[in-house]
């Protein structure tokens, strides 16, 4: 086990990143505002949705992981999904004066970009005003021959010709939707003490698709581009609120006040073998998968990376139901049902395959279920009920929240809810703990 440990972090070599000047010593502290915070769904529909997200989402990060690395003239493996497949949005500002505006935070992805009127030839419509390059006085291009563009993916002759002015981009999400523009810096404001110079990001002036009532996406994957990388942080971590709950904002930390308690269980991140150019995303070692006291008969190799970089498991910020290889869903549907005492139910209207009905006069929260325990490198991870599963009162059923998905998994953010993860970039290790514990410094009890 000792060099299998030395292996992944060996493994784990750091990307080059692009640390700018900021007065953010004392790390920053974020909100995210559930997606659906926003907006008029509830219940049912939104649990609809929520599934609906999900399995784009997957189908979009398996299509950048699974991309040719072959160049092509410009590049499309820059980002896992259509952004607004996304979970949480963060309210920022951008320029000088300030512009506020919301983006997607994405774990899936590195660039950072919104929407600019520079001017702009096709864009979604969004809630704030349109981010204009001409109004802000610390608005810079970035040129061709440096190590930002050059962190771009796809061959330099995509990125430095004419007509384009400056380093021109283009990224897609595997759906069709994309954003094309310049990369430029200017100066980032996360709060009232929390300013950040000469951030690289996207300007965009030719997107598809939309961003579910925001402006543009905020990268936090493992590249150069993403915000992680180019403040040079060595961890960050989060806790996302209950599924139910779209009320409460689930605060997110970069930097210094990313911190966990002695007792966090850690399992070490995975890079694609293909190469970190491949992908930003987050992979882990998942080893195996309990219900109630019985590990399920699952072959270790679905779970597995291979050699050409395809399958595997990551966790994901904008996944909102987990999805297991087809494989792996299976096995587990047929032991939920086997030790669940009650009937089966359609599950249709939620978009999820695996439903209960409720006893007669009694609400779903009486369905029981099984203990659901995720066997990671190092780190066992037991779910408790209100994360594995999905309740709707007026058609009495509870499901299961997890889906089905071909070529890879995906740990999503309901079975993370209510734990605190942190992602140690340095150490190359994910730690998570239950969120209601004593936070080090003297900060009091955190909850989400």
């Amino acid at each position: 086990m000792a060099s299998k440990r030395w292996l992944l972090l060996c493994l784990l070599l750091p990307l080059p990143f692009f640390a700018v000047p900021s007065n953010t010593g004392r790390g920053i502290r974020l909100e995210l505002t559930h997606v659906d915070a926003r907006g008029s769904l509830a219940g049912a529909d939104r649990v609809r949705r929520a599934a609906e997200r999900s399995h784009r989402r997957v189908n979009g990060l398996l299509a950048a992981a699974t991309a040719p690395s072959a160049p092509t003239l410009r590049s499309d493996d820059g980002g896992g999904v259509h952004a607004s497949t996304a979970t949480y949005l963060v309210d920022l500002a951008i320029g000088t004066p300030p512009l506020a505006l919301t983006a997607v935070l994405d774990t899936g992805t590195d660039l950072i970009w919104t929407q600019c009127d520079a001017p702009c030839r096709r864009c979604f419509p969004q809630p704030a005003p349109l981010y204009a390059p001409a109004r802000s006085a610390t608005y810079a291009n970035v040129s061709c021959g440096s190590k930002l563009c050059e962190a771009l993916p796809g061959p330099r002759s995509s990125r430095c010709s004419a007509p384009e002015p400056g380093c021109a981009y283009y990224y897609s999400y595997g759906d069709g939707s994309s954003t094309d523009g310049v990369l430029a810096t200017d100066a980032f404001t996360f709060s009232a003490a929390a300013t950040v110079h000469g951030l690289a990001f996207g300007c965009g002036t030719d997107n598809l698709g939309g961003t579910d009532n925001s402006s543009g996406l905020v990268g936090m994957g493992r590249g150069p581009l993403s915000l992680v990388s180019q403040l040079g942080v060595t961890r960050f971590s989060y806790c996302f609120t209950p599924f139910n709950d779209t009320t409460t904002s689930s605060p997110l930390f970069l930097g210094s006040p990313a911190r966990l308690s002695p007792a966090a269980k850690s399992t070490p991140f995975l890079l694609n073998p293909v190469g970190p150019r491949r992908s930003s995303y987050y992979y882990l070692s998942l080893e195996g998968i309990t219900i109630g006291d019985t590990l399920l008969p699952i072959d270790p190799a679905v779970f597995q990376l291979t050699a050409s970089g395809r399958g595997g498991i990551i966790i994901d910020s904008g996944t909102t139901f987990t999805a297991l290889d087809e494989r792996a869903f299976v096995v587990l549907a047929r032991a939920v049902a086997a030790r669940v005492a009650r009937p089966l139910a359609s599950g249709a209207h939620l978009g999820l395959s695996l439903c209960f009905a409720a006893p007669e006069g009694r609400g779903p929260d009486a369905v029981g279920v099984p203990r659901l325990v995720l066997h990671f490198d190092g780190a066992d991870m037991e779910l408790p009920r209100a994360s594995v599963v999905v309740e709707d009162k007026v058609a009495g059923v509870a499901c299961l929240g997890m889906v089905s998905a071909r070529g890879m998994s995906v740990l999503g953010s309901m079975q993370q809810q209510n734990m605190h993860f942190l992602y140690d970039i340095e150490r190359g290790l994910l730690s998570f703990e239950p969120a209601q514990v004593r936070r080090p410094l003297g900060l009091g009890s955190f909850v989400c």
